[in-house]
């Protein structure tokens, strides 16, 4: 769009299977490719959702997203499922999404992006969720960079304190690019971690976006041979000249 390279490890399919065929199995053949996925974008809900017809139930909704959950819960990757309001004005945004209560029920929390007018350069957005604040953002579109950047945030932006075994992992991982082993070896080489192998594993699923946004610390779980379970740890690597962007048609 800009006569730029593009950023290093995005990748586009303009076609895909709904759920019912087959959707979940195209992404793992992705994620075997490319294991250091962190995001998987479906735009939008309606083009993969299995429904018999126009009229949606709760518990079709509810199974659709359930079906992409389990598949993020299971491989460790967040999926964002982009899905459209209905016309309608309601006294609670969440009210608006199209369809049922199953969607939100399903889903670990959701985004509503809203402008008074179409042509408004400022929009709100409104977030709940299980795992993150309940938020209400003010946004500001840049006509030249094309993106949203916050103006104003309607409650102090909660930033976690980093858990020292974190602190621990990111000294390890200092002068190393890659590392690859059981979370029992992991202790072996940090003892100062200070906890057994079952906890690191069930800490490091929870705290994979601080090892990332702190320290630049890919966290590859669920990785299984005959006799052990492993994970790798990557430190992020600044792309390489050229374009590291895909594009593929299924």
């Amino acid at each position: 769009m800009f006569g730029v390279e593009a950023v290093d490890g995005l990748h586009f399919a303009t076609k895909a299977r709904t759920l019912a065929d087959g959707l979940n199995g195209q992404l793992e053949e992705f994620l075997q490719c490319h294991p250091d996925t962190r995001l998987i974008i479906v735009d939008t809900l309606q083009k993969v959702r299995e429904a018999g017809s126009e009229n949606y139930s709760y518990s079709m909704d509810y199974q659709n997203i359930t079906a992409l959950k389990l598949f993020s819960d299971r491989n460790n990757v967040a999926i964002l499922v982009v899905h459209h309001t209905r016309k309608m004005e309601a006294s609670d945004s969440f009210d608006m999404i199209s369809g049922t209560n199953g969607l939100l029920g399903a889903a670990d929390g959701a985004f509503i992006l809203q402008k008074k007018k179409r042509t408004d350069p400022t929009a709100t957005m409104q977030i709940v969720g299980r795992d993150q604040q309940d938020q209400e953002l003010t946004l500001a579109f840049h006509q030249e960079r094309c993106i949203w950047e916050l103006t104003r945030a309607e409650k102090p932006i909660i930033k976690k304190t980093v858990e020292p075994f974190i602190l621990k992992i990111a000294g390890f991982m200092s002068g190393r690019s890659e590392w690859t082993g059981t979370a029992s070896e992991l202790i072996d080489l940090v003892p100062d971690i200070g906890m057994r192998a079952n906890t690191l594993k069930r800490k490091l699923n929870v705290n994979v976006s601080s090892l990332f946004n702190d320290f630049g610390i890919v966290y590859v779980g669920n990785q299984r041979t005959s006799d052990r379970k492993t994970f790798t740890l990557l430190r992020k690597q600044e792309p390489e000249a050229g374009d590291g962007m895909t594009m593929n048609d299924d």
